[in-house]
């Protein structure tokens, strides 16, 4: 049935102007980039305020199972709040009633969202007043327990998809720690099988680095270590990009910018920010790894390892390197070749290079497993959104559609760590922190 929002939210909360200057509380405040998934639980920032503030401020609180909705700038993003949260005028909270499951209106809203920017008002910063979310026309079935199933297919893709990414996290995690363990702090594995540098193992004085590193290693100028391919790279304008629209990710600095129906490169490479955002809020080069067909535009230099199997040793060392170190210019920053390739890098012998890049060849190849099986659940997730709340499709018969492809990834999956172990791991960790708690 088709009914405006207004009939079934109990409450449209709309935030305050003004921002906090003093976080020391419990309560989060939380942006846009605090939104990482479905539910929201906290700031990342760890920008939390206190009832005093909140009292001070005349702060909005918004509800636990609150929804929230981006109604300025980037319109269309949404989550549920999982704790009380306060945000700033960028969201506007919707408070389901007893009338409408809040996880559907989740999904109606994300199929919807992008579409409504433009009835946004035509200003410098694109905005959706109350009033607007008030008469807005949704779908919904009259009955609340389809509602719930529609939504709970919905959800165990969505759990999918979020069990996938915390296993990535995980293994990104245990490819850094090793790396740190041998290469930082020089506690490889000597010929005993212990660590190096715990067990006294010779350190000698490097006049290059001001810095003592395990004898028998070298110093050299990256430039000796990689291949740069930044000649190949094409870029390419939106309207260019839109005559070639197609499958293949076209990537910028930061990240895939869209994709194309070509490709420049075919292989694995490194992806290192050249200008533009550079930097992390470490201080440290904005780095990609990315396989198989690609297109890259001229602001991330393409590099590769002089032996392409070592990819992953000077991946994490990459991204280790200070950017103060590399760049030119203060304001807007770029990393030039010149810089990278003279800059001095520890090289350990080979046969360790090589022993560290077999553990975390089979741990990329995890991850870009796990990354692949995400985009056919987001593929079919999207596919089936629309059906549903259309009536097009039944929840029962999407069940089914679920199932035939979760089969289908987990057999053609070739995953050389087991997922099942990484999830233990997580689990384990979770235990912990509930013990804690």
């Amino acid at each position: 049935m088709r009914i405006k929002l207004k009939e079934v939210i109990s409450d449209f909360i709309v935030p305050m102007r003004d921002k906090p200057k003093v976080f020391n509380g419990k309560i989060p405040w939380c942006r846009i980039e605090d939104i990482e998934g479905k539910y929201l639980y906290k700031s990342l920032s760890n920008q939390n305020v206190s009832e005093e503030c909140i009292k001070e401020m005349n702060l909005k609180v918004y509800p636990v199972d609150t929804l929230l909705f981006t109604c300025s700038a980037s319109i269309g993003i949404t989550a549920i709040t999982k704790e009380l949260v306060c945000t700033n005028q960028t969201f506007i909270g919707l408070v389901p009633s007893d009338k409408i499951d809040n996880e559907y209106l989740y999904y109606y809203l994300n199929k919807i969202g992008v579409s409504l920017k433009k009835s946004a008002s035509i200003t410098t910063i694109p905005y959706l007043p109350r009033r607007f979310f008030e008469e807005l026309v949704i779908e919904i079935p009259k009955n609340k327990n389809i509602q719930r199933k529609i939504a709970k297919v919905l959800s165990d893709l969505d759990a999918k998809i979020e069990l996938n990414n915390r296993i990535n996290r995980e293994l990104e995690a245990m490819a850094k720690t090793l790396y740190d363990y041998w290469f930082v702090q020089f506690d490889f594995p000597n010929e005993q099988g212990k660590p190096y540098k715990s067990s006294g193992g010779k350190m000698v004085y490097n006049k290059e680095l001001k810095r003592e590193i395990p004898e028998g290693w070298e110093v050299k100028k990256l430039g000796k270590c990689i291949k740069i391919f930044d000649s190949q790279r094409i870029p390419l304008s939106n309207k260019e990009r839109e005559l070639k629209k197609g499958t293949i990710p076209y990537y910028g600095a930061t990240g895939i910018m869209d994709y194309v129906d070509d490709y420049i490169f075919n292989d694995d490479y490194i992806l290192l920010a050249e200008d533009g955002s550079v930097m992390n809020e470490n201080g440290f080069p904005i780095i990609q790894f990315i396989w198989g067909k690609t297109w890259v535009n001229n602001h991330a230099h393409v590099i590769q390892a002089n032996d392409k199997e070592q990819n992953e040793f000077y991946y994490q060392h990459l991204s280790r390197i200070p950017v103060v170190l590399i760049k030119t210019g203060s304001i807007q920053m770029k990393i030039n070749q010149d810089n990278l390739k003279n800059h001095h890098i520890i090289v350990p012998p080979k046969t360790l290079i090589n022993e560290y890049s077999k553990t975390a060849i089979s741990i990329r190849k995890s991850l870009i497993n796990n990354i692949e099986q995400n985009q056919q659940l987001s593929k079919l997730r999207d596919w089936l959104l629309p059906m549903l709340m259309n009536g097009q499709v039944t929840s029962t018969s999407s069940v089914t559609e679920v199932q035939e492809a979760e089969e289908s990834l987990s057999s053609s999956a070739e995953s050389p760590l087991s997922e099942v172990e990484v999830s233990r791991s997580i689990a384990a960790e979770q235990s912990v922190e509930n013990k804690k708690g």
